[in-house]
Parts: C-alpha cells; structure tokens; sequence
C-alpha cells in the first residue's frame, strides 16, 4: 500500500513539474553593494510567449541596470536581466508572469542578499574631504546672459535709429515746406554771421557759398546740382536754356559760371582771392538766386 502512495505521489509531482515548462535562473543570490546578478527566465520554445517586465521588490532596492535581448536554443527561449542593489540588506523578488500561448505561468520566487565592502580602516589610508574643484568657465555657462544682452543692445539701437531718421525725415519735410528762394536767403545769412573768410577760413566759406546755390538750383530747377561737376552743371543749365525750359538771360548763366570757377580754384588748387573778391562773389551769389527764382505769372482777367 505504501508503494502505492509513494508512486502516486511521485507521479503527481512529475506531473506538476511538466505543466510548468518555466525555469528561473539566477548566478548568484549574495552580492555586495553595487554588484550585479544575472536572472534568467528559461521558456520551453513555442510559438507564442511573452516575457514579464519584472516586477521587483516591494521596498524597490533591487533595480534593473539592463534587459538583455531574448536568447535562442533548439529547445529554450532565455530572457536575461541584470540586476543590482545599493543598499545592504534581504530582498525578496517576488514571482513573475510569463504567458505562453496566452496562458500564465509564473516564476519561483528568489531571496538575494545584499552586503555591504567592509573597509579595514587600519590598512587603508583615510583622505580628508577635497574642497570644490572650480570649473572653467564655458560659453554654455553664460550664453543665456549673452543672447538676452545682445537682445536688448538691439532692441536699444533700434529705437535710437527709429528716432534719427524720423527726426531726419521731419526736418527734411519742413524744408520741403518752405520755398528754396526763401531757404536759400536764410542760409546766406546764416553764412555771413559765420565770417570764415574773416577768420582765414576760406575754403570752407567757398564751400558753404557753392552748396548754398547749387542746392537752391536742384530744388529750384529740379536739376541734379550737387553732384555734378562744375563742367556738367553748366552744360545742363544751358542745355536746358536752349529749349527754352529755363529762359535765363546769358549774363546771369555767365555770372554763375564764374562764381562756380572760382570757387573750384579756392576749394582744389588753394587760390586766395582777396577781400574785395570775396565780397563781390557774395554779391553775385545773391544776384544769382534772385534771377533764377521763378518770375509770378499775372493772370488777365479778361475771360473771352
């Protein structure tokens, strides 16, 4: 009777052992902190199995440092982690699920154990703590500051040119504003209360003298002045003359010729005319201005 009960058991027992085609594989259960144990799931290979992502210890000591891929044989399918610790102690990792053709299955249980490095402080010489290493300093460090810096530079330069060339354009409409004849009179003012010629600025008086009258004659006369030669000026005034655009009488278009002259020699081949040349020049300047300012058309009333 008892070798009856004892092959049934035995029988059971390798029944149970077949229905479970799992095997949990472990390198070692006792480490020391930082160290790593290899665990392994063995599969009998099938055509459908699923591997657990593994649900560790309840305290969370243990940890995955890596999940290795699935290993082949002609007969197993091998699952591998890496596993490690940090803090000493007895942890428990609890069963896992594996599902084979849709069916669970679970792993044993395994208890791995934990030491910590014992440090023979007798052998081992002891350090004091190292102060803080500074580091170099690195454009990463600082390149935040440097954007927002250079952002606002650009954000200041903006509103200040913003500002300039409205100030530029507002002066340039109200000059626009008044009549060239009335601006041009003005200037000339302006020039004699200067008295460079009187101050042996002369050069500088010729220039302000010449600007003055060719800019009235670009505004005036809508002819490019002041970037034209003496030479070219003149050939266009009279160009203009000869269709009978302008109607200038010859001695005021010889009287500017003259004066441009004379002031080309002062200002590039540093002649010195004298005082009275001076002033006669001015005279002409105003002369000048006042003959090419636009005669008022009278309008008959006469209506036919």
């Amino acid at each position: 009777m008892s070798r009856i009960i004892t092959y049934l058991i035995f029988l059971c027992g390798g029944l149970l052992f077949a229905q479970n085609p799992i095997e949990t594989i472990v390198d070692t259960t006792s480490i020391r902190i930082g160290e790593q144990i290899e665990y392994k799931i063995s599969v009998d290979k099938t055509d459908n199995v699923v591997f657990p992502k593994l649900v560790l210890d309840s305290l969370k000591k243990v940890e995955v440092v890596e999940e290795l891929k699935i290993d082949t044989t002609p007969t197993k399918y091998i699952k591998k982690y890496l596993l490690t610790s940090f803090d000493s102690g007895r942890y428990v990792i609890p069963r896992q699920q594996v599902f084979i053709n849709n069916k669970k299955y679970s792993t044993d249980s395994l208890l791995i154990d934990v030491a910590t490095v014992k440090v023979d402080t007798l052998k081992q010489r002891l350090f004091p703590i190292k102060t803080v290493i500074d580091q170099p300093i690195i454009f990463d460090d600082y390149k935040n500051y440097i954007w927002l810096g250079l952002a606002i530079l650009a954000l200041i330069l903006a509103i200040i040119l913003y500002f300039v060339f409205r100030k530029k354009k507002e002066q340039i409409a109200i000059e626009n504003r008044i009549p060239p004849y009335i601006t041009a009179m003005q200037r000339l003012g302006e020039l004699d209360e200067q008295q460079l010629w009187q101050n042996n600025k002369v050069k500088q008086y010729y220039i302000e003298l010449t600007d003055i009258i060719r800019t009235y004659i670009e505004r005036e006369l809508n002819i490019p002045a002041l970037e034209s030669t003496t030479d070219e000026l003149m050939e266009t005034i009279q160009d203009f003359n000869k269709i009978k655009t302008l109607d200038l009488p010859k001695e005021t278009i010889d009287n500017l010729q003259k004066l441009l002259q004379e002031a080309d020699l002062v200002k590039f081949a540093k002649h010195k005319p004298v005082s009275g040349e001076i002033q006669s020049h001015r005279v002409d300047t105003e002369l000048i201005i006042k003959d090419l300012k636009p005669k008022k058309v009278e309008e008959n009333d006469d209506v036919e």
